[in-house]
């Protein structure tokens, strides 16, 4: 005589399933990681006349780092911890050098004429730039025009660039803009 199967009763497994499921929801944390903040230019517009701009020389400081995570800037081998300075000098041309940036009179809204630098920091990196060497370099740009909007902030408006009020942030934007041109990685070492 054949014993009747027992079934198995699968009513509570599935209330435990679910029981955890729910507790992995609730204690599971989600890594969020957080890039470059950036703003992009706008697209060009199609039917738009492409300009043939003319920048002079003086005006740029190439700033390159090549595959082993090497900086160059303005031609010559540098530690990163100087390059803020070097950047700085570059954009505020304190000695008015003739081989740094002209200044273009700009009249500026709410604070009159002031003489903008022209400098623009061109950034290179090769593709094998390591993503370190690579925001390290960024942060030092970032922090030498920071450091100067805070200077010209101080001296017209006796507070650091972030606590002006929007207007004012708005000036001191028009005054020392953030010019860091973005070149598309390189291959390099392929022959």
């Amino acid at each position: 005589m054949a014993r009747p199967v027992q079934e198995i009763n699968a009513g509570s497994m599935a209330d435990i399933a679910f029981l955890l499921l729910i507790f992995f929801l609730m204690v599971t944390t989600m890594d969020v990681e957080a890039g470059l903040q950036r703003r992009l230019p706008p697209m060009p517009d199609e039917n738009q006349k492409q300009d043939d701009v003319q920048i002079n020389r003086r005006n740029i400081l190439v700033v390159r780092i090549n595959s082993l995570d090497v900086l160059l800037a303005g031609g010559q081998i540098m530690d990163v911890s100087l390059l803020k300075d070097k950047a700085k000098e570059f954009l505020t041309n304190p000695a008015n050098v003739e081989t740094l940036p002209d200044r273009k009179d700009k009249m500026i809204e709410g604070f009159g004429n002031f003489a903008v630098s022209e400098g623009v920091i061109s950034l290179q990196n090769d593709r094998g730039t390591s993503y370190n060497a690579y925001i390290e370099v960024q942060n030092e740009l970032v922090k030498a025009v920071n450091e100067i909007r805070d200077e010209f902030a101080m001296k017209n408006f006796g507070k650091v660039y972030i606590a002006l009020d929007e207007d004012k942030q708005r000036i001191v934007r028009e005054a020392i803009p953030q010019n860091i041109s973005e070149a598309d990685p390189k291959e390099t070492g392929k022959k």
